[in-house]
């Protein structure tokens, strides 16, 4: 696979996984897994080594961001402040919990004991998508690995970069060899085969609702596997007439679809405004708009960065041309 920058230039080719890389993957993250070397480690070991984690993506944080940044395009002041942070902070949260979740004792008669014990399930598959990379990837890898599992990461074609760069640092930081596998590629090859592996116990999806229906038929033709799935999103800002703050709510909402590019799940991509402040509200949200001019996502100044690849961009400009023909006015650009 090859990767360009927001002008056009190269920066790195990346290995296109198939069935049979994937399977290698599974099989070392099994491997790791059944010889105990980080899930028989005691709470505290793997608490001390995931905060070790967690200081290490802190320190590489500049690394981290521009590779975030040339993979999918956000600002680099997101990416920094935002991204990085972010994915730390999550790992640091999850090491915390290693040794504050217990397990049960059920409540039974005086004749009974019941207990409930919290155990790794064991190889964990994990698929994220291009929008936010590195947190996305921490928001599974954190849980996974505080709790004892393996994990093999299939990243999205279009950002894998940041997150072979965790795997990396995730051996330095003494997350033994296996533990954590990244096998960049295409969803329709190795996010196939890792949802279909009979070897993977559990798989974690972010994306589409239509891949994430795909994703559960996957685990249900295989080994019937445990899934999780976060899927699309569709959110609305609702104004009403008695709206106290309308530029709080214009903010809010110019926020809401404008951040990182508008590529995010929980965008704010309709705005339900009542017809009395219709304009009014129009108004003040093109005018904060235009501070998100699009720019150099490398320039720390840039609010507004590149769209991820041609084929998002031109399926933006292909809704706006649909909302022309269905009698919708541009307001700005």
């Amino acid at each position: 696979m090859l990767f360009r920058s927001v002008d056009g230039r190269l920066i790195a080719e990346v290995a296109s996984c198939d069935t049979a890389d994937v399977e290698v993957a599974v099989a070392s993250a099994r491997k790791a897994f059944d010889s105990g070397v980080w899930s028989a480690k005691s709470p505290t070991q793997r608490k001390r080594v995931l905060k070790r984690f967690a200081e290490l993506i802190l320190k590489y944080k500049e690394d981290l961001a521009l590779l975030e940044t040339l993979d999918m395009g956000k600002p680099i002041s997101d990416a920094l402040k935002v991204d990085v942070t972010s994915s730390a902070r999550c790992i640091e949260w999850y090491a915390e919990a290693i040794d504050k979740i217990y397990g049960e004792v059920a409540p039974t008669g005086p004749g009974s004991l019941a207990t409930i014990t919290r155990e790794p399930m064991g190889v964990v598959g994990a698929i994220v998508p291009w929008n936010f990379p590195m947190i996305m990837t921490a928001w599974k890898l954190g849980p996974v690995l505080a709790s004892g599992n393996s994990m093999v990461l299939k990243p999205s074609e279009k950002s894998p970069l940041s997150a072979l760069r965790l795997a990396e640092i995730a051996i330095e930081a003494g997350i033994p060899a296996g533990v954590f596998n990244v096998v960049p590629g295409f969803g329709g090859t190795a996010g196939k085969a890792l949802a279909l592996s009979m070897g993977v116990d559990a798989i974690g999806f972010t994306g589409s609702t239509a891949t994430g229906k795909l994703v559960m038929q996957y685990a249900g033709q295989s080994n019937m596997k445990r899934v999780g799935l976060e899927c699309g999103g569709k959110s609305a800002n609702i104004v009403l007439a008695d709206c106290p703050d309308l530029d709080a709510a214009a903010r809010a909402a110019a926020f809401a679809i404008f951040f990182n590019q508008g590529e995010m799940c929980s965008a704010g991509s309709r705005l339900l405004v009542h017809e009395s402040i219709r304009e009014a509200m129009l108004e003040k949200v093109a005018t904060i708009a235009r501070d998100f001019k699009p720019g150099d996502p490398l320039d720390p100044a840039t609010r507004l960065g590149a769209i991820v690849d041609d084929i998002q961009m031109n399926r933006v400009l292909g809704l706006i041309d649909s909302g022309r023909q269905e009698g919708a006015r541009v307001h700005l650009g």
